[in-house]
């Protein structure tokens, strides 16, 4: 466990305790601290997975081959081993995996090859956030580079004078968040009734977030002759419910292994007061090791808060939440992939789906709501077979 050596730097200014949290006190978690501890020494060491394919037996277009291998993608991941083959099959399929096991490819790059074979495939890409349609569309661009493969992406945040121009091309990719394309159908700049391919990505966290309503009604307005590909870290009964609802004769591709990375030591630092938890985390990020941390907090205006704190402390820190507009919050992303900055504040906005490489630490300065939340949020470190390290404070 960390040391929680109380030092004498200056406490952290931020509101008063009942502005933080309300008036009935601090939003309590039912989830169990000793959870919060995990050391990934202690994990059984696994064999290396042996994939059974290469990115060229999958029977892909051969350009979509060579930009795979130029991507940097050298043998296929568990998740996209056993799925491509089946999607490639035009079947239904629903997709249970880790964070960070590749799963974006294994439905982009056999879309991307029906596109080549027939121009008239179009596929709706629904996904939770904002920052993970991005993420997905750069991914599109690097593996159709100088294809005649075009794409929208219909995100809040942004107007809508540049997506309507993007949906005017009859792009072959729509991706989006839930709200933004309904609205885009609801002005009749968006036509779903041509749609062949549904990609549903992180549907616990869509549903986690209140979407269902607006996704059941543009899954509604889709062809019921299609293809659906359905991805989820969870199967909880509201996912469930989906499953039986939007896909047909499914096959499931399951590659979990556990709740937490077995590349992440887990552990709880103990404060006792505002003013010293303050402490702690200035004493933490002065650390040499603390080269890229990702900190999480519960509400918009703490995080901006506590970024604003750091900074006036001379660390390198920049914030990502909902009241920032998306040009804002990508140049946040930007800048904190690109090491310009070591530490990002964010909510769970920047827990699902984004990869960041290379991020040393995760800390939890808010307790997160639920159990499958933390996951989530140590699951932007310690990925692609490096090791990572989670710190939840708790009082």
């Amino acid at each position: 466990m960390y040391n929680n050596t109380r030092t004498s730097r200056r406490p952290f200014l931020g509101r008063s305790r009942q502005q933080r949290f309300g008036r009935h006190g601090p939003k309590s978690t039912t989830v169990d601290p000793l959870r919060f501890i995990n050391k990934s020494a202690d994990q059984p060491i696994e064999r290396p997975y042996e994939p059974t394919h290469t990115f060229s037996d999958f029977g892909l277009n051969s350009q979509i081959v060579e930009r795979v291998s130029r991507h940097g993608y050298v043998t296929p991941t568990p998740i996209q081993d056993q799925a491509i083959p089946v999607v490639m099959t035009n079947t239904d399929i629903i997709g249970l995996a880790d964070t960070g096991t590749g799963k974006t490819a294994v439905f982009l790059l056999p879309l991307i090859d029906k596109m080549l074979s027939d121009r008239s495939q179009k596929a709706l890409i629904i996904v939770p956030t904002r920052e993970l349609a991005v993420q997905i569309d750069e991914e599109l661009k690097a593996f159709a580079s100088g294809l005649p493969i075009y794409s929208a992406v219909c995100i809040g945040g942004n107007g809508y004078g540049h997506q309507d121009r993007a949906l005017q091309r009859r792009p072959q990719f729509v991706i989006g968040t839930p709200g933004r394309l309904k609205d885009h159908f609801e002005r009749r700049t968006l036509r779903l009734n041509d749609v062949q391919n549904l990609v549903i990505d992180e549907a616990d966290r869509l549903v986690d977030m209140g979407f269902i309503r607006d996704i059941r009604l543009l899954v509604g307005k889709l062809p019921i002759d299609r293809q659906t590909l359905f991805f989820s870290a969870t199967m909880a009964p509201e996912v469930q419910d989906m499953v039986q609802t939007f896909l047909r004769s499914p096959q499931t591709i399951s590659v979990k292994k556990r709740e937490t990375s077995i590349n992440v030591d887990q552990d709880v630092i103990h404060f006792t007061d505002n003013y010293h938890k303050m402490t702690l985390l200035h004493d933490l990020l002065a650390k040499a090791e603390f080269k890229k941390v990702l900190i999480f907090g519960r509400t918009k205006h703490g995080v901006e808060k506590l970024n604003e704190a750091l900074r006036e402390r001379g660390f390198s820190s920049i914030s990502i939440h909902g009241n920032k507009s998306q040009s804002q919050r990508q140049r946040s992303l930007n800048e904190f992939k690109a090491n310009q900055a070591q530490v990002m504040v964010a909510t769970d906005v920047a827990a699902r789906g984004l990869d960041i490489p290379n991020v040393t630490h995760v800390i939890n300065f808010d307790l997160p709501q639920s159990f499958g939340d933390y996951i989530h949020r140590i699951g932007r470190t310690g990925r692609a077979d490096q090791k990572g390290v989670a710190l939840t404070f708790v009082s």
